[in-house]
């Protein structure tokens, strides 16, 4: 049986958003690509962990190490000096959690969605005149607003998300597989701090709280502006325009994009006990990448709402379990209002730059022209 031909549009697709693994992280990233083929390939204390049955038996089964150095957990701690949501330990990490996920739940996505709306009733308007629009500057004052309105915090909206962007490249580098550059720790710190200061410019007495505010920062933009530019390109490229001007299809479409760009597509972690992955035995101490990309199939299944990935298949690019993203309504809602801001123009990419100091796969620029007016796209 011979397998249906991939569209020219997916194909194009994927060679321009392969582009932003590439050219970032190309050496770790052609060896995910080289050893995705195993569920689990062991390269001395690492795991590689591909299968989606075996990332998420990997979070939901295997005691990790959160406070490990080479994890996010351990990077935040160093961040923010101990005490963040992401390497807090029993209590601590599930009233953390509970309260973040509260100010993330339904109520406070809806309590929070006229910030962004207002960014997208602007954002449009040089496509209207027949200009061009870097969605880049965009995705960053959406994301910058959101976080300021999300912790009651004042300071610029591109400030606060330029800051966490250097917080987060600066962080990246050591929790990556590799050695660890020198002052690398110290960079982190010193962007970190810039960021919980602009945080905490109009909330005086309150500078305690500055570091968490930052890694919540941190997450929340970085995980934005990575992913919509990305999810733009896909449409553009792949003529998924007509699903995301359409109401009812819409939200699976937002889905599915969300699964093949994964936003953060490796998750590091360390294993605190011995445990077994696909037959495959861990040791207390070994360090996971838990490659997420790979585990919801992004690499081989092009995004379509007219027949979407399995919900449990789609939802592994934001975890698995305890240890699933709180913000996953969140980034579903700002890409559902940016599609709906953009369809009716069906914008094209013009140019397309890579961001190589990023700390997850995304542009640095992404220009995009109108190929249609309001009124032919709906």
């Amino acid at each position: 049986m011979t397998a249906a031909p991939v569209p020219s549009g997916v194909r194009a697709a994927r060679r321009r958003d392969r582009r932003v693994y590439t050219r970032s992280h190309p050496v770790l990233f052609t060896l995910l690509a080289l050893a995705r083929h195993r569920p689990v390939t062991r390269l001395g204390g690492t795991l590689l962990v591909h299968g989606g049955d075996a990332y998420r038996h990997a979070l939901t089964r295997v005691p990790l190490d959160r406070t490990a150095a080479g994890t996010t957990g351990g990077a935040a701690r160093e961040l923010a000096a101990g005490g963040a949501l992401f390497d807090q330990e029993g209590t601590g990490h599930r009233a953390a959690r509970r309260a973040v996920s509260e100010g993330l739940g339904a109520a406070g996505v809806e309590r929070l969605r006229p910030v962004w709306r207002e960014v997208l009733t602007r954002c449009p308007a040089p496509l209207a005149a027949g200009r061009t629009l870097d969605l880049v500057p965009v995705a960053r004052e959406l994301a910058g607003a959101t976080v300021r309105a999300l912790l009651g915090t004042g300071g610029d909206p591109q400030a606060v998300a330029e800051a966490a962007a250097r917080a987060a490249a600066a962080a990246v580098r050591d929790h990556l597989p590799g050695p660890r550059p020198p002052g690398a720790g110290r960079a982190a710190a010193t962007a970190t701090a810039r960021l919980a200061a602009l945080l905490t410019e109009d909330a005086p007495g309150e500078s305690g709280e500055g570091a968490l505010r930052a890694i919540l920062a941190v997450a929340a933009v970085n995980t934005t502006v990575a992913a919509l530019p990305r999810a733009v390109a896909w449409c553009a490229d792949a003529a998924l325009w007509d699903q995301a001007a359409d109401d009812r299809l819409r939200p699976a479409l937002v889905d599915e994009l969300l699964r093949v760009i994964a936003p953060s597509p490796l998750l590091p972690r360390a294993a605190a006990a011995d445990a077994v992955l696909d037959g495959c035995p861990v040791r207390a101490g070994d360090r996971l990448i838990l490659v997420a990309r790979h585990a919801a199939r992004a690499h081989t299944d092009p995004p379509d709402a007219c027949a979407p990935a399995p919900p449990t298949v789609a939802g592994l690019v934001f975890g698995a379990g305890p240890h699933a993203c709180p913000g996953a309504r969140l980034a579903r809602a700002q890409l559902d209002d940016t599609l709906a801001a953009l369809a009716p123009y069906r914008p094209g990419v013009v140019r397309a730059r890579v961001d190589r100091s990023a700390a997850l796969p995304g542009w640095r620029s992404l220009t995009v022209r109108a190929t249609t007016s309001p009124e032919e796209g709906r």
